[in-house]
């Protein structure tokens, strides 16, 4: 009898940990990527109560565990400049967060709207874009690797359902060239980080049908990627007609993930989402759904979700943030962290 009871308890406790390793796989963290510029303006952050803090340390407060950064090629004023993305990554290295690099490709933003060459690209040939793609990677993740950066992983491009680097690798009339430079990042990173995480990153995860489209004409020109990024943003959903509500972002999200995790045998991460923080408890609640959907709803093929710069607030109104403090939105995190 008394070895039969072992026995139950050593299978019970095996599976617990199982399920312990299958818990600590989802990441929940934060793109920080305008700390050092925010900084330098002269703005002070303050937890729930009024004490002073740094921005990585009070994400990390508040349940954040990862970081997420995005790099420029030759930014003005070198804010996002592989140096800058250096420097913050030294700051969430000391608080033993790991790092997420999201490479643009642009000397600025590139979005679903914009996918700028950088400047000193502009009179490349297709080869030599290719081969500027790989330098650019390979330099950025070096200076990190030298400095010891825990850099788990690598966004290849920033929302690119239309490609990147346009018109050379716009997808709708480049398909073959913007798989090109994605393949090309993607071996580029492997080459300095082996074990990080490749991500491919498109913008609306409630539309499965830009996943489709991007994510068949990579496969169909051999690109190999480990992972699939999503944004999830219900107010630009809506805004862009592309659901009513909250909920039909939630519920089409979690469906298409499970699709597209099914479909490509690989695993998706929510990388950006955000939320109106005048709205602070419909914010909350909406993660708080978010959260517990994509850990417990995707059979484990869903790995985490990215705030995306919780902090800001004023001109950007999809922060977590209002009057330097932290909303109830940023609950949701917290909250998950103290029951798993």
């Amino acid at each position: 009898m008394k070895q039969i009871s072992l026995i139950a308890f050593c299978l019970v406790f095996a599976l617990s940990s199982i399920a312990q390793d299958k818990v600590s796989e989802f990441w929940l963290g934060a793109d920080l990527s305008g700390t050092t510029m925010m900084e330098q303006h002269g703005s002070q952050l303050y937890n729930i109560k009024g004490e002073p803090r740094d921005n990585f340390s009070l994400q990390k407060e508040l349940g954040m565990q990862a970081v997420r950064l995005r790099v420029w090629v030759n930014p003005k004023g070198d804010w996002c400049s592989k140096e800058d993305v250096l420097t913050m990554a030294k700051r969430a290295q000391a608080l033993q967060m790991p790092v997420m690099v999201s490479f643009h490709y642009s000397d600025t933003w590139a979005d679903p709207g914009t996918q700028s060459i950088p400047a000193a690209w502009k009179d490349y040939n297709y080869e030599q874009m290719k081969q500027a793609v790989i330098q650019h990677t390979i330099e950025t993740l070096q200076l990190l690797k030298d400095n010891h950066i825990d850099v788990r992983w690598v966004n290849v491009g920033n929302e690119t359902p239309h490609g990147m680097l346009w018109p050379m690798g716009r997808a709708e009339t480049n398909m073959q060239q913007y798989a090109g430079f994605t393949e090309a990042g993607c071996k580029a990173v492997k080459q300095i980080y082996p074990d990080a995480i490749t991500i491919i990153h498109l913008d609306s995860g409630c539309d499965p049908k830009r996943y489709n489209f991007i994510f068949d004409g990579l496969k169909q020109y051999g690109v190999h990627w480990d992972m699939i990024g999503m944004s999830c943003y219900p107010h630009w959903d809506v805004e862009n007609h592309l659901e009513t509500s909250d909920v039909g972002t939630l519920i089409d999200c979690i469906n298409n993930i499970n699709a597209l995790s099914y479909k490509y045998g690989c695993d998706v991460m929510i990388v950006e989402t955000g939320y109106d923080a005048d709205r602070p408890g419909d914010g909350y609640r909406f993660m708080k759904d978010l959260i517990e959907a994509a850990s417990n709803k995707t059979n484990g093929h869903c790995k985490g979700i990215f705030y995306w710069a919780p902090e800001l607030e004023g001109h950007y109104k999809l922060g977590a943030f209002r009057n330097h403090r932290p909303t109830k939105i940023m609950d949701a995190f917290s909250e998950f962290n103290c029951i798993r």
